[in-house]
């Protein structure tokens, strides 16, 4: 049986504490954390009564913006190639659903490809990720990890990426994307590139698989983290202009028309304007990705301050921790497995954070996954004085929320 998302988990384990009037600090969900841009709010409501069915794939406009959206990010698209679903996840089963092959995962990976590949009947081989970055498996190990995975009866045939990555927070650099789409080419493996970070990438920019790989890539993408739209569960794919990506199409079709029919028209209609790229949207996405960068740079501080080892976060809202070089201090404690190391600042701390274990990582590694985009605030007066702070880090409420971290990460490496 398919256990509840570890990420769904934590945060509903956080939300119960915090409605009991508990101070939590919530570092273990990866929502945006921002609010919707009044503009984004008006296409929605403007499109309330639009209730009938659509196409599977989704209306036209949303298709050809879609289209654009991509063609302006150097990936000549076709609306043809795009298919819309309530989310990326469902998109991302369907995939996993109709490709075939075991799946290869980089590891650490985001907790729901694992899952949803034991749903899909996959079999799961896990690559370590490179030292310097996440999301890919690291190019040095991949070729002799499906040659041995081959050799004890194993039939890779889809690796799943994410540039950039969660759970560490980084963008893989395109030399290693190049060289892990060299392997996959060379063995014959369709990509799945999940590139829905990409948007937040902190210095504007991360490589896509598609530069690589265009033939035998699928990427996969959404609204939820770029704008914050998490909760209006708007997701695209876009698949290669070939025979392959055709007959992908039509597979993805049938399982998304006996699945989710089609996406909310509404939603289709706001993710048609926001994928036009107006300058509005430009521009708040680009205020989120400096306030995303500024505020985990100060959390990443905090925990190298504490005696962890981390890299550096490059995209997105994530760090990935690693408290291997004050183990000893953790043993004293009894913490010698990540889940305990989540249990104890749960406990202790009402600290949420993802165990590395639910990652894929050996539990025995001191590691975790830390989510910093809920600090920005608790209500939309405070979120948007972040997104347009030049200090955000200096808010109050941040201070407040650095201050909680500090005292548990010093409760804790003591």
């Amino acid at each position: 049986m398919t256990m509840h998302s570890a990420t769904l988990a934590i945060n509903e384990a956080l939300q119960t504490k915090k409605a009991a009037g508990e101070k939590v600090l919530h570092l273990g969900f990866g929502e945006a954390g921002l609010p919707v841009p009044e503009d984004v709010v008006s296409r929605l409501q403007s499109a309330a009564r639009e209730n009938s069915y659509g196409a599977v794939v989704g209306s036209s406009e949303a298709r050809t913006e879609a289209a654009g959206w991509f063609t302006r990010r150097n990936a000549p698209t076709r609306p043809e190639q795009i298919i819309f679903a309530p989310g990326s996840k469902p998109l991302l089963y369907a995939l996993l659903a109709v490709l075939e092959g075991d799946l290869v995962l980089p590891a650490p990976a985001w907790v729901s490809y694992a899952a949803q590949a034991e749903m899909a009947g996959k079999t799961l081989l896990r690559v370590p990720i490179p030292p310097e970055a996440g999301g890919i498996p690291d190019p040095a190990l991949l070729e002799g990890a499906l040659e041995e995975h081959r050799a004890a009866g194993g039939d890779p045939g889809i690796l799943l990426l994410t540039i950039p990555d969660n759970p560490t927070g980084t963008a893989a650099t395109r030399q290693s994307v190049e060289a892990v789409c060299s392997v996959a080419e060379a063995y014959g493996l369709v990509i799945i590139s999940d590139e829905i970070y990409a948007e937040v990438c902190h210095d504007g920019s991360a490589p896509s698989a598609l530069s690589c790989l265009p033939e035998r890539t699928v990427v996969t993408s959404g609204l939820s983290k770029s704008m914050a739209l998490g909760g209006w569960r708007i997701g695209f794919a876009r698949v290669p202009d070939n025979e392959w990506g055709r007959e992908l199409m039509s597979a993805l079709i049938g399982v998304a028309s006996e699945i989710w029919s089609s996406l909310a028209a509404p939603m289709q209609s706001a993710a048609a304007y926001v994928l036009s790229d107006p300058d509005s949207v430009a521009a708040h996405i680009a205020k989120a990705r400096t306030l995303h960068a500024r505020v985990a740079a100060a959390v990443h501080d905090v925990f190298i301050e504490s005696g962890a080892a981390c890299r550096r976060p490059t995209a997105g809202f994530y760090l990935y921790p690693d408290f291997g070089p004050v183990r000893d201090r953790l043993e004293d404690k009894g913490i010698t497995t990540s889940d305990a190391l989540a249990d104890w600042l749960l406990a202790h701390h009402s600290m949420g954070v993802l165990p590395g274990s639910a990652f894929g990582d050996d539990d025995r590694r001191l590691r975790a996954r830390v989510a910093t985009s809920l600090l920005y605030g608790d209500t939309d007066q405070q979120r948007w004085e972040a997104l347009d702070s030049d200090d955000p880090v200096a808010l109050p409420w941040i201070r407040t929320s650095l201050a909680h971290l500090r005292t548990a990460l010093t409760a804790l490496t003591s």
